[in-house]
C-alpha cells in the first residue's frame, strides 16, 4: 500500500500511463492524489478525466485554474484560449458526465503520516492561513461548485481582485480570493497582498513580493505543504515545502511523490519518481 502525489499532469496521459506503470500503481492497493491541472495545454485531455473517473475512491483530484478554466469554458462562461487544447474533450459525448464529475473535486486536501501533516493544494496557501483555515475556505469554494447554483460562482470567479484576504470578505469577492490563492498565487508580499503578473523563477520576484511560502511567519510553515501549478520554480524539496509541478507539457518530466502510510511516527519521508515527457507542443505558458 502506498500514497502517491502527482503533479500537474495537463493532459498528458500517455505519460501518466508510463507514471502508473513505473510506480507498478495498483487501484485496489493504493490512493492517487492529483495536485491540480488535470486538463489543458496536452493532447489528451479527455484520456486524463476518463481514467481519473474510472478510477473511482483510488483517486483524488484537486482542481487547478486550468480545470476551473475548462469548466467555464464547458458552460459557455468563457471562450477557449488560443493555447486551449481542450476541443476533444469539448465534444466527447460524455462530457456533460465528466464535467459534472470534475466539479465534484476539492480545492486541499490534507493527509497525517507519521505524526506529521501534508496539506495539498494546486498554487499556494496564503500566509495568514492555518491548514485547518485552508481546508474551511476550500470547502466553500468546493460547496459553490457542487450547488445547483454553480453557473453563478463560475461567472464571478475570474479576475484578480480583491488582492488579499480579509475575513470580513463576503460573496463573490470572498470566494475569488479563496481561488486565487489556491490555484493562481505565486507570489505575494509579507502581508499577503497577491500578484499574478509574473511566473519565473525564485530569482524574478518582483520588488517587495515573494514566493508565498517564504513569507515571515506563515501559519503553515510547520507543516508540510505540497503543491503543483509553478513549473518555473525547479526542485524544491523542503520540509515545509515541496513543489511536484515539473513542467511535463513543456517537455519536462511527471513526478509523483511516495508515501508509506506505515511509516514509524518521525519525521516524514518520500522518495520521488519521474518520467520524461514528450517534447513541448505549446509555447511555454502557465
Amino acid at each position: 500500500m502506498a500514497l502517491y502525489l502527482i503533479g500537474d499532469v495537463q493532459g498528458c496521459d500517455s505519460a501518466l500511463g508510463r507514471l502508473l506503470d513505473d510506480i507498478s500503481f495498483s487501484p485496489s492497493r493504493d490512493t492517487l492524489y492529483l495536485l491540480g491541472d488535470l486538463v489543458n495545454r496536452g493532447p489528451e485531455s479527455l484520456g486524463v478525466l476518463r481514467r481519473f473517473k474510472a478510477l473511482d475512491g483510488a483517486a483524488r483530484c484537486l482542481l487547478g485554474n486550468h480545470d476551473l478554466h475548462l469548466l467555464a469554458v464547458a458552460h459557455g462562461i468563457r471562450g477557449p484560449g488560443r493555447s486551449d487544447t481542450l476541443n476533444e474533450l469539448l465534444d466527447a459525448p460524455d462530457n456533460r458526465v465528466l464535467m459534472d464529475w470534475l466539479r465534484q473535486q476539492a480545492m486541499a486536501l490534507d493527509l497525517h503520516v507519521a505524526g506529521n501533516r501534508l496539506l495539498m493544494v494546486h498554487a499556494g496557501v496564503l500566509p495568514q492561513w492555518s491548514a485547518e483555515q485552508t481546508l474551511q475556505l476550500a470547502a466553500e469554494v468546493q460547496d459553490a461548485l457542487r450547488s445547483p447554483d454553480y453557473l453563478v460562482f463560475l461567472r464571478d470567479m475570474y479576475g484578480s481582485t480583491p488582492v488579499q484576504w480579509d475575513a470580513a470578505l463576503q460573496g463573490a469577492d470572498r470566494l475569488r480570493v479563496i481561488v486565487n490563492a489556491l490555484t493562481r498565487m505565486r507570489f505575494c508580499d509579507a502581508q499577503g497582498r497577491m500578484e499574478f503578473h509574473h511566473s519565473g523563477g525564485l530569482e524574478q520576484a518582483p520588488e517587495g513580493y515573494m514566493p508565498w511560502f517564504d513569507v515571515p511567519g506563515r501559519r503553515t510553515a510547520q507543516d508540510t505543504v505540497v503543491f503543483g501549478h509553478w513549473s518555473t520554480l525547479g526542485a524544491l524539496n523542503r520540509r515545509d515545502v515541496v513543489s511536484m509541478d515539473s513542467g511535463c507539457v513543456w517537455g519536462g518530466c511527471l513526478s509523483a511523490l511516495r508515501l508509506d502510510p506505515q511509516q514509524a511516527v518521525g519525521p516524514l519521508q518520500w522518495t520521488i519518481h519521474q518520467v520524461q515527457c514528450e517534447a513541448a507542443q505549446n509555447p511555454r505558458k502557465a
